[in-house]
């Protein structure tokens, strides 16, 4: 990601939204009549297109590509990645993938896919090859579904001049990959993910399969671009961009995945300030979501795009019904516990601020003046926060955060004093005094100070007396040493002042000789049956190989049980992986034994522990 010049580019950055909240709002509430509240489009510091979202581990990632400011071509260089446990709260975790990841390309960083397999992530995209100019399909490779990502290949896995890839896998275990404008073609993936068998196979665009379209001899159907396939309850769905310009989104089904396919009709008719619109399609948490773009942002354009999503319901045949553009969005799934650390950058709607990579690790949220706000949605506090904690970072004077409910002139309920550190990654933590916050609420970080930029936040976090919200893990953050922590089978602990997800230190475990060995906390006295908890940890592994997650042991009249608090995730060697669940617990008789440990799916690598919470 390019790192942007305070004194310079800010200014150009502020410009496309100095049209600002009310040109913004005025985008969003023309496109809906009567909508009185925005979550739409899902990104609001950059302009993103052609959503790819995938489910993993609990958790939704979108993958998009970014249009650069003023546009006036698809002018892309990087594709980006975003995700969320809720659907309404949206972390930026930054370019994990750009042009430079391709050595043998030159432009078009357009509409790709990513797919899970064999504990890997599979980023299919469309690039310019430079030996010969032609659209090709490229493929990029990581461990984790935020990257970094490599070149899978060192070389196009397929071309023929066409774009926009989407690959399937099938209840068989055979992978698809689709691509195509102004084609629509497939071939049979191999299990390697990266290689396949045959050749490329086109599928006929009939007028039955894909509907008639008017007044083009050279293309009588409606299909454009875009393909989406996925399988619901034996049926095969292809989701497509239908009649450029201005396209629309359009669909037809079949038995098998490579057809023969029949056309059903429309479902999002053309609308917005984009001529262009890109689908896909996901069932999340007994929810199904439809993603999209459009040009709500101020500036928008059909070069200038942003991600939305809507949550719908298939009709009882299967059929999708007609979805239009909202600036409401789609509604919150449960609700986000700030008793937890937070990215800064995990956001509802984000109000002049920008991100950028941090130090300490993720991204961080920067480029913070006066009267700029962050809105994070659907805040559990449950009986009362008494403190707010921020992780920030200023070459100036610094400003101040003020904790808001409901909206960024609401009631305040904390103001934390930020000085300067001597560094816009010279990284503090400050804490203030909290009031108010109980129930579930809109948080709003609304920023004050003076002049110019103010400072950096990183990360933020809430404690308390009520709603379960003390941490059960002691030294959770390591700044004590190795001080409350022990180790689950075998491993040296050590703190480590070199690496650190927050803060001057993590925790080392080395010598691990079982894929179950971690470090652990007995918590046998601190456990009450039958309560839900919520497990919070950043995790680093040496090789980036093993999946890391976290584990309770409960022994009960002899028994020992073991109870998985968060999804196993591949740890990115790169950077921290946070992993995070909530889980009840339960025993029956008498509990005599309960450990909290981390440990791996597999291999015995070290591992680096920081910010652990269970609570």
């Amino acid at each position: 990601m390019k790192v942007k010049d305070r004194t310079t580019t800010r200014a150009t950055h502020r410009a496309r939204r100095a049209i600002a909240w009310l040109a913004s709002m005025a985008c969003v509430l023309a496109l809906i009549p009567g909508t009185a509240k925005a979550d739409n489009p899902i990104v609001q510091n950059i302009y993103t297109a052609d959503p790819a979202p995938m489910v993993h581990n609990g958790r939704v990632y979108l993958y998009t590509g970014h249009d650069e400011d003023g546009s006036t071509n698809f002018t892309m260089r990087e594709w980006r990645v975003y995700s969320s446990a809720d659907m309404v709260n949206w972390t930026d975790h930054g370019s994990p993938m750009s042009l430079a990841t391709f050595a043998w390309a030159d432009a078009n960083a357009w509409a790709g896919q990513v797919i899970a397999r064999n504990g890997k992530f599979y980023w299919y995209v469309p690039v310019r090859q430079r030996s010969n100019g032609q659209m090709v399909i490229g493929v990029g490779v990581a461990d984790s579904p935020t990257g970094p990502f490599r070149d899978a290949l060192g070389r196009p896995l397929v071309g023929n001049n066409e774009i926009d890839p989407h690959a399937f896998i099938d209840d068989d275990g055979q992978a698809y990959l689709y691509w195509g404008n102004p084609g629509l073609w497939y071939v049979k993936l191999n299990a390697d993910m990266i290689s396949f068998s045959g050749s490329a196979t086109r599928i006929p665009l009939t007028t039955a399969g894909f509907g008639t379209r008017n007044g083009n001899a050279s293309r009588p159907t409606l299909y454009e671009e875009g393909p989406w396939v996925f399988k619901r309850n034996g049926l095969y769905y292809n989701v497509f961009a239908a009649e450029c310009c201005s396209e629309f989104i359009a669909y037809s089904t079949a038995t098998g995945p490579t057809g023969p396919w029949t056309y059903r009709g429309t479902i999002m008719p053309r609308q917005g300030a984009s001529f262009t619109n890109h689908a896909g399609v996901i069932d999340f948490q007994g929810g199904s979501y439809f993603f999209y773009h459009n040009g709500a942002l101020p500036g928008g354009s059909g070069y200038t795009r942003s991600v939305a999503v809507e949550k719908f319901n298939y009709t009882s045949s299967g059929m999708f019904p007609t979805i239009t553009m909202t600036g409401t969005g789609a509604p919150q799934v449960g609700t986000l516990n700030p008793y937890a650390r937070q990215e800064a950058e995990t956001i509802a709607w984000g109000s002049g601020i920008e991100t950028e990579v941090s130090t300490e690790g993720g991204m961080n949220v920067g480029w913070i003046e006066n009267g700029d706000n962050i809105k994070v949605k659907g805040v559990a506090f449950g009986a009362g926060a008494t403190s707010f904690s921020a992780r920030v970072a200023s070459a100036t004077s610094g400003g101040r955060i003020e904790v808001r409910l409901d909206s960024a002139s609401g009631p305040t309920v904390g103001t934390c004093t930020v000085g300067g550190t001597g560094g816009w990654q010279t990284w503090t933590t400050t804490t203030c005094a909290v009031s108010g916050a109980t129930g579930t609420h809109d948080l709003y970080l609304r920023f004050a100070g003076g002049s110019g930029n103010l400072f950096n936040i990183n990360w933020w976090q809430f404690s308390g007396t009520g709603g379960g919200s003390a941490n059960l893990i002691t030294n959770g953050d390591v700044e004590n040493g190795t001080t409350g922590w022990g180790v689950h089978g075998s491993g040296t602990l050590a703190r480590n002042t070199a690496v650190a997800h927050g803060g001057s230190g993590s925790l080392s475990i080395i010598g691990r000789t079982g894929a179950w060995n971690g470090p652990s906390q007995d918590v046998t006295t601190k456990l009450t049956n039958g309560k839900s908890y919520t497990t919070n940890v950043w995790v680093r592994a040496q090789s980036g190989t093993p999946s890391a997650k976290a584990t309770l042991s409960l022994t009960a009249n002899g028994t020992t049980s073991y109870l998985q608090l968060t999804p196993a995730v591949g740890v990115n060697v790169n950077g921290w992986t946070q992993l995070t669940g909530t889980t009840t617990v339960s025993w029956s008789g008498t509990l005599s034994s309960a450990a909290f440990y981390v440990e791996t799916a597999e291999g015995t690598d070290s591992l680096l522990v920081d910010d652990v919470s269970f609570q």
